[in-house]
């Protein structure tokens, strides 16, 4: 049984500190782990992965964080700390699907779309965002349509279009929610001029029990896509995926076994669960 899906963002250098600042804005939040290469840390209670591995690939918006606030009061605070050495994407202001609704880049250069989301009993959450844009435009319904296939446990609950007069776009998801074995997102496509597109920089992981699930994970999100390093890849969409197995953290924390194991899980592409725990 698949255990957990959760993002990844890559930093250089940076993942403490801005996992500490993260955790200092956010409800329900704390680092779990911190190791020089990994902090895994929660916020809003959901795991998030920060990675330090340099400067090869930078964030950019094509998934942001959206995050949904209890209150005026608190979408402002949220939007006044993440704005500390960040830059407005979209002014904090009223848009005609939010009293309150900002989109910032941080310090850091994650984005975050900020909201206020007042509904009686809710409280303050996170959701990975994803925006299709260039080539990849119109196919927002598509990758949801598909990621639903791979993961069984998986659930669309909403889905706006772009209106028919609207004569471009008619039909593309102006927005939408879905579920994958559990783990919410948000999807969008994105027309206009944005310069960007998916890369590694925000990647999914998958934390997979048995080697079975990560061969059929890795065999379905490679269709049409790439295979990388160390349980890396990419789909036809271009967003980067890491299939790896729940044992990972375990056998790297293993003083006498981590070295062994790293030089062998630098040398695949899928990982095998019995040649790590042979290491």
């Amino acid at each position: 049984m698949i255990k957990q899906i959760h993002p990844c963002i890559w930093f250089d250098g940076q993942a403490q500190e801005a996992a500490a600042f993260y955790c200092g804005i956010f409800q329900d939040s704390q680092i779990t782990i911190n190791t020089p290469m990994v902090v895994n840390f929660h916020l809003c209670g959901k795991k998030i992965m920060g990675l330090n591995g340099g400067p090869m690939f930078k964030v950019n918006p094509s998934i942001s964080f959206f995050v949904k606030c209890e209150s005026i009061t608190q979408t402002n605070e949220v939007w006044n700390k993440l704005s500390e050495g960040g830059m407005a994407l979209m002014p904090l202001d009223k848009y005609p699907w939010s009293e309150r609704y900002g989109w910032i880049k941080d310090k850091y250069g994650v984005t975050w779309q900020v909201m206020l989301h007042y509904q009686e009993g809710t409280r303050q959450s996170i959701t990975a965002s994803m925006l299709f844009t260039h080539a990849l435009l119109g196919r927002a319904e598509e990758a949801i349509r598909f990621y639903s296939s791979v993961f069984k446990n998986s659930t669309v609950t909403r889905m706006e279009r772009y209106p028919a007069e609207d004569k471009a776009h008619a039909g593309m998801l102006m927005y939408s929610e879905f579920a994958l074995d559990g783990y919410e997102f948000i999807a969008m496509d994105g027309p206009g001029g944005h310069d960007y597109v998916f890369n590694e920089a925000v990647s999914l992981v998958v934390e997979c029990d048995t080697q079975d699930e990560i061969d059929y994970c890795w065999n379905k999100l490679t269709e049409g896509g790439a295979e990388s390093q160390c349980g890396w890849l990419k789909d036809k969409f271009g967003v980067s995926w890491q299939i790896v197995p729940a044992v990972l953290g375990r056998l790297m924390s293993d003083p006498a076994r981590s070295q062994r194991v790293m030089q062998a899980f630098m040398k695949m592409k899928k990982f095998i669960i019995a040649d790590l725990e042979n290491a």
